[in-house]
């Protein structure tokens, strides 16, 4: 008797819609459709932004909670992910510092902070960690990491000795950084910095001016970031980090970490496959759907679906997304075969994002009818 079709989904969320999670519960409900004997492995993934802490819990993580400080000042409930074992722990910085956690209208582009990111670090090293995924992405904030580090136990003086206020506007204060209170712990543990951002902290590039802006900072606001963020890596250390890849990630959040957690810098997707298990996933598939919301030029500059795609190892791939700008010759150069869009189904983009989860589920259908 021949071995049943097995699928591995391993999708990104479709921002605004779905969750990875639920995107793979719609592509393996369209699959049974015309496949009934299909056997559908979900593993939701993503790229160190948005969603890393429940793809890690998809996987069989555990959940643990903590009350931590929001970029503005007040107390947020944050969760990380910790497996089995204790061993290692994926924080995702966007629970504690997002720009999800913004109340509508209210940005701070100036005073936001990461200092919940540090709080949740350290929940994670109370928890028994000495392996942390660090994932960053939509950051309310463009701090360095300052706060992060400030919760760590380091201090951020101005030049009369007094601790520097919130945000990345009080850096151009900054008159000295010591970093001989963290927390011991660091020393033995590993931190692993998970982004789909490769931007250096400062300049044209910079954290200020390709982010600056869409968390409410003006064109002066965003000069002062810059100029702040530059006396930071000066002073932290020598801004020897600064043009780093990663350094200018969530905000400059990835030079803290880089430079004052002596993390090591990875694309976000690699780190997650890694701690998935995709690679046992996947030698034991007969076919791989991955996909996003929106499959553009950016997704081929590390997004996820690229990620699974290089880390097939052979298996065919075809992605699902909710809106294709690629053509086929630049979907097969990163080893995508065929990509099938809600828009092919659906061309009013409003009505993609409300009825998202059953125009999937005929998408679905559509590659099994191909495919399987």
């Amino acid at each position: 008797m021949a071995e049943p079709t097995r699928v591995l989904i391993a999708a990104d969320k479709f921002k605004g819609s779905l969750t990875a999670v639920e995107v793979a519960r719609h592509v393996a409900a369209g699959l049974r459709r015309v496949v009934p004997g299909v056997v559908p492995v979900a593993l939701p993934v993503a790229d160190g932004g948005d969603g890393t802490v429940a793809a890690a819990l998809a996987a069989g993580f555990g959940r643990r909670e903590a009350t931590v400080t929001g970029p503005l000042g007040r107390p947020v409930g944050a969760a990380y992910a910790l497996s089995g074992d204790g061993g290692t722990a994926v924080v995702e910085m966007a629970e504690a510092s997002g720009l999800r956690l913004l109340p509508p209208g209210r940005l701070a582009p100036l005073t936001a902070t990461t200092y919940g990111t540090g709080e949740l670090l350290r929940a994670a090293l109370d928890a028994g960690a000495r392996d942390i995924v660090l994932g960053v992405g939509g950051s309310a904030t463009t701090d360095g990491g300052a706060g992060m580090l400030a919760a760590l136990g380091a201090r951020f003086l101005d030049a009369a000795g007094r601790p520097l206020g919130p945000g990345g506007g009080a850096l151009a204060a900054l008159d000295r950084a010591d970093l001989s209170g963290l927390d011991p712990r660091l020393s033995g543990t590993r931190i692993v910095l998970a982004s789909d951002v490769d931007n250096p902290l400062t300049g044209p590039r910079g954290a200020a001016a390709v982010y600056g802006p869409q968390k409410g900072a003006s064109a002066a606001d965003v000069a002062a970031l810059d100029a702040g963020l530059a006396r930071y890596a000066r002073l932290l250390d020598g801004g020897r980090l600064a043009d780093a890849p990663g350094a200018g990630a969530a905000g400059g959040l990835g030079y803290g970490a880089l430079a004052g957690l002596g993390a090591a810098f990875r694309p976000g997707i690699e780190v997650m496959l890694d701690v998935l298990g995709f690679r046992a996933a996947v030698a034991e598939a007969d076919l791989v759907i991955t996909g996003e919301g929106s499959l553009d030029e950016q997704t081929l500059h590390g997004k996820a679906p690229v990620g699974v795609a290089r880390a097939a190892s052979g298996t065919p791939v075809v992605a699902v997304c909710g809106r294709l700008t690629l053509d086929a010759a630049a979907l097969a150069g990163v080893g995508i075969e065929r990509a099938y869009a809600l828009t092919e189904l659906e061309p009013d983009l409003e009505r993609c994002v409300a009825h998202a989860g059953p125009l999937l589920e005929r998408l679905a259908a559509r590659i099994a009818h191909d495919y399987l």
